[in-house]
């Protein structure tokens, strides 16, 4: 489905928040129930986090691969309609909490329903299932193979990282990936499977959605996790020592929140690398994504004009420097490979006139958060909606956001009363007062978050960044979305001249 050219609106939830009897959302009945509540709102568009699948700390922003899909969001149900899982498997489910998700429970659960779904069709799969399966390993060799194998050889080895294999496996070594490959077939192929399965699932989802006249807004972290099958497969892409360890890693610098600044740890571009490849590990990661989604989102933009590089050795992000990045040169390599991909550049944080100049030079929209526009009486905040323009996305708040209700909540005096006399409300029903100003912005496309919609508070917000456990396992429950709610999106909708059709 093509990028609505028009003003269009959306809601921002990731399908692991979907409810759902298995213990967290998935691709199945009730992710086609939100697309048809989505339709029926007048809606246009649904943002989602990265599809990849995560590892410790739940994220979906470090992920073992930049190109697979979340396994632990395949329907069972779905599963069961292959002929896959037996009624009786789905209904020996324990009883998991309804408006969180608890990872490590549902992760067990999963492995074991996993593993029956591959016996099954590995025995009595039908000659349509499995010639899908051999042309979905065939036409997805270049990742795939890497990705399966590291994950069989992760478990294999503890999941110890991969530097910590034996060396020539560590090394990517041809004949040991052969022989590795051979020792962990079975595990391998499940792997694979699981891929297929998720592909399958998702294609399905998308295609519902886009019948439905609703885009799905994707998003591309910039960075990928050190412990993945994309370095372990391409060192050379990195910038990794003669050890192949990390040289320098991924930050940014001290500022008003953070007097240390963020060490996230990854691993930098070799970019010099990338570019003698005419980017071609790039177009396609981006060539993979825009199979999945409509729009692309690319998390942390700033880093192509520059990113913030720190010494490996340093325990704090403070010792760091800006190191140029690829500019628009990425971008017009993906442009000439994949044609005109719809991408919105995150450009939060620390942004300088080189981001800026790229940001427009390539003429990506970018983002206004409202919940950052006050404090500043004089009315010069860019994120205010009367400084919005057309080519950009206003935003109530994003996933690392609080809810609304929740930041309004914890604003000091002075700046609530700037957002009280701006709105010209009292904030008893702040959710959908920033809703509102979002939506009647002059932005090409506006989002809130589900929780803002619902009106919740700080017990429904999604991730806090910095903060090491309890993120990104809320979940809404059906009877959240009322006729009343759906009525009210569906009015502002209109009144903003952002209703689809």
């Amino acid at each position: 489905m093509p990028t609505p050219t028009r003003r269009a609106s959306g809601i921002l939830l990731h399908p692991t928040s979907l409810p759902g009897p298995y213990g967290m959302g998935d691709l199945g009945a009730n992710a086609g129930h939100f697309v048809d509540w989505l339709h029926s709102a007048r809606q246009q568009i649904w943002q989602i986090l990265p599809l990849n699948p995560t590892s410790h700390g739940n994220s979906p922003y470090a992920s073992p691969s930049a190109f697979a899909g979340n396994p632990l969001l395949i329907s069972l149900d779905g599963l069961h309609s292959d002929g896959l899982l037996t009624a009786r498997q789905l209904e020996a489910s324990p009883d998991f909490p309804a408006g969180t998700v608890d990872f490590g429970a549902v992760t067990d659960h999963r492995k074991v329903l996993f593993d029956a779904a591959f016996e099954a069709f590995r025995s009595k799969a039908g000659n349509k299932l499995r010639g899908a399966f051999d042309d979905y390993r065939q036409k997805n060799a270049s990742w795939l193979d890497d990705y399966a194998l590291f994950s069989a050889a992760h478990r294999h080895h503890a999941w110890k990282t991969w530097t910590e294999w034996e060396p020539a496996l560590a090394r990517h070594d041809e004949k040991a990936v052969k022989e590795w490959n051979k020792k962990l077939a079975l595990e391998v192929e499940q792997h694979a499977f699981l891929q297929f399965m998720f592909a399958r699932q998702w294609s399905a989802l998308r295609r519902h959605a886009n019948e439905k006249g609703i885009s799905i807004l994707g998003d591309v972290p910039i960075f990928v996790s050190y412990d993945s099958s994309d370095v372990w497969a391409h060192p050379e892409l990195f910038k990794l020592d003669a050890k192949l360890q990390r040289a320098v890693v991924a930050g940014v610098p001290p500022d008003y929140f953070s007097e240390d600044g963020q060490l996230w740890g990854n691993p930098l571009y070799n970019w010099s690398a990338l570019h003698k490849t005419g980017y071609a590990w790039w177009i396609e990661r981006i060539r993979a994504v825009a199979a999945q989604v409509d729009i692309i989102r690319i998390d942390h933009f700033r880093g192509f004009a520059a990113a913030w590089e720190v010494p490996a050795t340093e325990k704090t992000a403070r010792k760091g420097t800006w190191v140029g990045g690829p500019g628009r040169t990425v971008f017009d390599a993906v442009n000439k490979a994949l044609g005109d991909v719809p991408f919105v550049a995150e450009d939060l944080g620390i942004i300088t006139p080189d981001v800026e100049a790229l940001r427009d030079g390539l003429g990506f929209p970018g983002m206004k958060i409202l919940q950052f526009a006050f404090g500043d009486e004089k009315g010069e905040n860019l994120y205010l909606p009367h400084n919005h323009t057309a080519r950009c996305v206003a935003y109530t708040g994003t996933h690392d956001n609080d809810t609304t209700k929740g930041w309004f909540s914890s604003l000091d005096a002075r700046t609530r009363m700037h957002v009280q006399s701006y709105l010209a409300r009292d904030g008893t029903d702040i959710a959908w007062d920033l809703i509102r100003a979002a939506w009647t912005s002059v932005a090409q496309m506006a989002i809130a978050p589900l929780q803002d919609v619902l009106s919740l508070g700080s017990e429904a917000r999604f991730n806090t960044p910095g903060k090491a456990a309890g993120n990104w396992g809320w979940r809404f429950r059906e009877e959240q979305i009322t006729p009343h709610v759906t009525a009210r999106l569906v009015g502002t909708t209109v009144l903003s001249a952002r209703s689809r059709g």
